[in-house]
């Protein structure tokens, strides 16, 4: 199978605190999981679910552990029609693991035990597996998870090229300076930023990246980079989508809903919002579109991957 979506790197399980301000040194507390997640594998998964009526296939490269939190992962992406040939067996790493410790403030509080996605690397990608591809997905963690991760992604990149001049290159930056220097991470980002054709950066991220403190003016400067549209999201407001004849940024605002878990919307959204691109649409539907799938994803506890249909999300959309 040679897919028209694919992404690739982090492959983890997360383990979640379902009660807020819960330490995660409080002896005997209740955790939930394993979810299968990683920001890569959550923005496929939701490319899959949402690209099923319009007959976009999706493929992911990385590596897990010989263990139950891999086959875990595994089942998701099964059930989901998410190619999985490219996804290798570690005989020496475990899958990695998340805990995962939500505060009243908003703020989530991360133990990580790295694992077998570490070694997502140059030879695992495949050439002849990129022969049908439209958009080639690069998200930060998965080039800051190691080195041999982040030049499987540049080799990812190049095979794209190759095999497709059009492909459409979409970037999620997903920093984390709590795991490495922000002067490394954007060294590491700016490959992948001259390529770029989608940007989804959060606020935050899009200050960082452009070297602006105000959101609106850094993903003015961005588009000065080349990058076709800079979709900033902005969580239960919604999103401000950028491009060169939109410069001011054209508004969709958020659906309200309860939040329950947070955990992978930004992702969800984005796989979301590439299936409406490659669809056709114009981009205020797009952007609604995406937004009600960010908004059904923080609206339950089951994962930062979630179970909503497209034909789910539709009805969402035309009963708000």
């Amino acid at each position: 199978m040679c897919p028209d979506i694919i992404s690739l790197g982090e492959l983890l399980v997360e383990i979640m605190r379902p009660e807020l301000d819960t330490p995660h040194g409080t002896i005997g507390a209740i955790y939930r999981g394993p979810f299968p997640s990683g920001a890569p594998v959550i923005f496929i998964d939701s490319a899959a679910r949402m690209g099923r009526p319009f007959g976009f296939t999706t493929g992911y490269i990385g590596v897990i552990g010989d263990d139950e939190f891999g086959k875990s992962i595994i089942e998701k992406l099964k059930r989901d029609n998410v190619d999985i040939s490219q996804i290798r067996i570690s005989n020496d790493k475990h899958t990695g693991i998340a805990f995962n410790q939500y505060n009243s403030d908003g703020s989530r509080k991360f133990i990580f035990a790295a694992g077998a996605a570490s070694e997502t690397s140059l030879e695992y990608i495949n050439s002849e597996y990129f022969n049908d591809i439209k958009n080639l997905h690069i998200m930060g963690s998965a080039l800051s998870i190691s080195l041999s991760s982040q030049e499987a992604c540049y080799k990812a990149i190049k095979i794209a090229k190759a095999k497709n001049p059009d492909v459409m290159i979409s970037f999620d930056p997903n920093l984390r300076p709590e795991m490495m220097r922000l002067e490394k991470i954007l060294e590491i980002c700016h490959p992948v930023l001259e390529v770029t054709d989608i940007l989804l950066p959060s606020g935050k991220e899009a200050e960082m990246i452009a070297g602006v403190p105000n959101s609106t003016k850094a993903c003015q400067k961005l588009l000065e980079k080349g990058i076709k549209i800079i979709v900033l999201k902005q969580g239960n407001k919604g999103c401000t989508v950028y491009t060169p004849d939109r410069k001011e940024g054209l508004k969709c605002k958020g659906f309200k809903v309860k939040e329950i878990d947070p955990t992978g919307a930004g992702d969800s959204f984005g796989g979301a919002f590439v299936i409406g691109y490659l669809a056709g649409w114009n981009l205020e539907r797009i952007a609604k579109f995406a937004n009600a799938v960010g908004a059904l994803k923080v609206s339950s506890f089951f994962g930062p991957m979630p179970n909503t249909s497209y034909d789910e999300v539709i009805d969402f959309i035309e009963g708000n």
